[in-house]
């Protein structure tokens, strides 16, 4: 029978493996709760150590006899660089996929039946087989089999920005080993979402542990949109020189675009996306993983379970579909906790794009896209808000916040007026035109109408005859197109996609039309602030982080850097999961001279101490 009294502490495997003095947030909480064999629910932000919360309690069971933890996982590159830290901090852990012969799996499930391994990896796929199923039955009659783990778990809701269908097979876990604890963890996840993932996994018995979903060393920030390429290429050059990023795209035709037009100016720049071969894929997501200062540009499809810690920014140059993949992937930046901003540029035709998927979607019910409906207005406020970005995502989430004073809202407060004229003018017009024509008409053709251009359209349709022809002639159609979108974004206007497009009034529009309620919008900035500085002028976060080392240390820093680099490539591996950067700064600063002074540097296990200790000292040595 298992021993728990024989199993060392969770404390004492957070020093002793991974080299860390102390818990952080409520991890202590969900190890001490999983240890004892309670499921769980956790909800922690990117970055905040979730990994450690099923790995430290699977090494404390396992030396307790209690066999394998099982992690299930959504993909290979992921299990991949996850096994390998493991093996680096001195735990046994594999993987079972797809890249594996028949034999070296035959060999891995006599490891299990031995117990000999504390973590296993496998895909959601993989858990539902028939072998699988066998191989976990084999295990649970002997006792070996210790704890569920269930990453990325807000992949079994189909209200989620993930949804795999493959995840909702993971309820028979509860089904078919009732007595195994299972623990299930996610980044992101809404109320609905939340709900979903309980219902669908079974973990209605489950303590749920809820983090603080602020990211305080992330700087929003949300521009107009007007040459969206340029945009970014000026947000680089101002802000992030040289660093690593993230920049996502709506289409494969525009990650393609836009990778060409930053490596054309010199950026280090790559484009991936479903379209591409799944070894290129591969090879790409390692370039990105293992050389500093690459900038990915991406669809969707690239970012789940990046690891990468020094991502310095990551940008939108079209709208996501909602707040939880927003948040999800601008979450990607920043894991090492320095100062990273999260940038997008939005205009009108996101707005117009994101509804029509919605609206045109055959394979969705009307629930489903009332649902999406709802997700993307959350969105859009989110986008046109005068208030601190940080409030109004926090608030998303159920969590109250003050504001940030490190948003784009915060940092320069955007000017508020009376729109109220200038929306009775729009909703009139667009009233009238439907009135005179029977049909409905687009955004161009309405701000032609408001600003009394006489296009060839115009006149053909007698549009000038109309009361409402030239009576926007005070406002740019800039001007007009900041009105627009965010009298859509207040639900008082439409765009039909069914019909080319189209505005529509909605029932709110009615109040303003009367005038019975004020309209106050954003004033259209004149100009972009974000990526306003000269070209150069901006330190790095790295080169902060390092300002404080003197040039000793700096000295010891490159050659360590340099070293790492050489590990890293021989053991296949990206660099910071040899040592992260905090770590080699730390070593480089006390210029250590023997290994106990190496011990205490946070990262730096026993078995990394037993693997490198040599190595390090030598290295740190050669300006002695």
């Amino acid at each position: 029978m298992p021993d728990p009294t024989t199993a060392p502490s969770a404390l004492d495997i957070l020093g002793q493996v991974f080299g860390y003095a102390d818990f952080r947030g409520p991890q202590q909480a969900i190890v001490d709760h999983v240890v004892r064999g309670g499921d769980a629910l956790v909800l922690m932000p990117t970055g905040g150590g979730k990994s450690l919360c099923y790995q430290i309690p699977a090494i404390v069971r396992q030396k307790a006899g209690h066999g394998v933890t099982v992690v299930i996982s959504p993909l290979i590159a992921l299990m991949h660089d996850q096994v390998g830290a493991l093996h680096e901090a001195g735990v046994s852990a594999a993987f079972l996929n797809s890249t594996q012969t028949q034999e070296e799996s035959g060999l891995l499930e006599k490891q299990l039946l031995r117990n000999e391994l504390t973590l296993l990896y496998a895909a959601p796929e993989r858990i539902n087989t028939p072998r699988m199923k066998g191989l976990l039955g084999s295990l649970h009659e002997r006792g070996l089999l210790s704890l569920f783990a269930i990453d990325e778990a807000h992949c079994v809701s189909q209200w989620g920005h993930d949804f795999r269908p493959e995840y909702r097979s993971l309820s028979l876990l509860h089904e078919t080993f009732p007595d195994v604890p299972r623990i299930a963890l996610t980044a992101t996840a809404d109320a609905l979402t939340r709900q979903d993932m309980i219902e669908r996994l079974k973990l209605q018995d489950a303590r749920e542990f809820v983090s603080s979903f602020d990211r305080p060393n992330i700087r929003y920030t949300i521009v107009e949109k007007t040459d969206a390429t340029r945009q970014l290429l000026r947000f680089i050059e101002s802000e992030h020189a040289g660093e690593a990023g993230i920049v996502y795209c709506q289409s494969r035709k525009r990650v393609e675009e836009v990778a060409e037009a930053l490596a054309d100016a010199g950026i280090k720049a790559m484009a991936y996306h479903a379209g591409l071969d799944s070894a290129l894929r591969q090879q790409r997501q390692d370039r990105f993983l293992r050389e500093e200062g690459m900038v990915m540009v991406a669809t969707i499809a690239f970012g789940m379970g990046i690891d990468k810690p020094d991502v310095r920014f990551v940008a939108h140059l079209d709208m996501p579909k909602n707040i939880e993949g927003y948040y999800q992937e601008t979450g990607r930046g920043g894991r090492d906790g320095l100062p990273t901003d999260a940038w997008m540029t939005y205009g009108l035709q996101d707005v117009v794009n994101q509804r029509r998927m919605i609206d045109t979607s055959d394979a969705a019910s009307e629930e489903f896209k009332q649902v999406m409906r709802g997700k993307l207005d959350a969105l859009l406020t989110l986008a046109e808000d005068t208030r601190c970005r940080r409030v109004s995502l926090l608030h998303y989430f159920g969590e109250d916040s003050q504001p940030c004073g490190n948003c784009d809202n915060c940092l320069n407060p955007p000017v508020v007026w009376d729109a109220t004229e200038a929306a009775r003018k729009m909703l009139s017009c667009i009233y009238r035109v439907q009135q005179a024509s029977g049909i409905s008409f687009g955004a161009g053709h309405l701000m032609d109408i408001l600003r009394g251009k006489t296009t060839e359209k115009v006149l053909q349709h007698a549009h000038d005859k109309l009361s409402t022809f030239g009576i926007g002639a005070d406002l740019s159609e800039v001007q007009w197109r900041g009105v627009l979108r965010q009298l859509i974004a207040k639900g008082m206007v439409r765009v039909d996609p069914d019909a080319f497009n189209t505005l529509q009034l909605l029932p709110d529009a009615r109040q303003v039309l009367k005038g019975e309620v004020s309209v106050m919008l954003r004033e259209q900035a004149a100009g972009e602030k974000s990526g306003s500085r000269k070209k150069g002028t901006k330190t790095s976060v790295k080169g902060l982080a390092e300002a404080a080392l003197n040039a000793g240390a700096l000295e010891r820093l490159a050659r360590l850097k340099a070293w790492r680099a050489e590990v890293a490539r021989e053991h296949n591996l990206p660099a910071f999961v040899i040592f992260h950067d905090a770590t080699l700064r730390a070593i480089a600063e006390r210029s250590p001279h023997n290994l106990a002074d190496l011990e205490g540097i946070s990262g730096i296990g026993a078995k990394k101490l037993e693997a490198y200790g040599g190595e390090v000292l030598r290295v740190c040595a050669a300006d002695s």
